[in-house]
């Protein structure tokens, strides 16, 4: 079965920008993310997502799932886990989209986190 595929217009924009700011993320005090190339994405009147390369994520801080999910305007989504120094993880907190739709094509490569299991702090100039 063919799944809907949606464009961003003016009854449900998106947008993708870069940050434009230096971006920490940080779980259980610990960084698992620097970066200053962050992309922002702002869909509708929904909170704005920072998308975080995946270069500037620490190698030891993600560990795939089998989870996934579909968005009409995004394409694909895929998880990871959120492992702690301690060895814990934090199952599906991180996603991304391998191969996102065009209109939004940019965030390609990189993954975004849920506010719920880290603090996401956007520097301010």
């Amino acid at each position: 079965m063919a799944r809907p595929v949606k464009t961003p217009g003016p009854d449900h924009p998106i947008s993708v920008v870069p940050t434009g700011a230096r971006v920490v993320v940080r779980s259980g005090g610990k960084v698992v993310a620097d970066t200053t190339a962050a992309l922002t994405l702002q869909e509708m009147d929904y909170p704005a997502v920072q998308y975080i390369p995946l270069a500037d994520v620490a190698a030891d801080a993600l560990r795939p799932t089998d989870s996934s999910t579909y968005c009409p305007y995004k394409g694909d989504a895929s998880y990871y886990s959120l492992v702690g120094s301690d060895g814990t993880e934090i199952g599906d907190a991180v996603w991304t989209y391998t191969e996102p739709y065009d209109a939004v094509g940019a965030i390609a490569g990189h993954v975004a986190f849920y506010p719920q299991h880290v603090e996401v702090e956007v520097a301010t100039a």
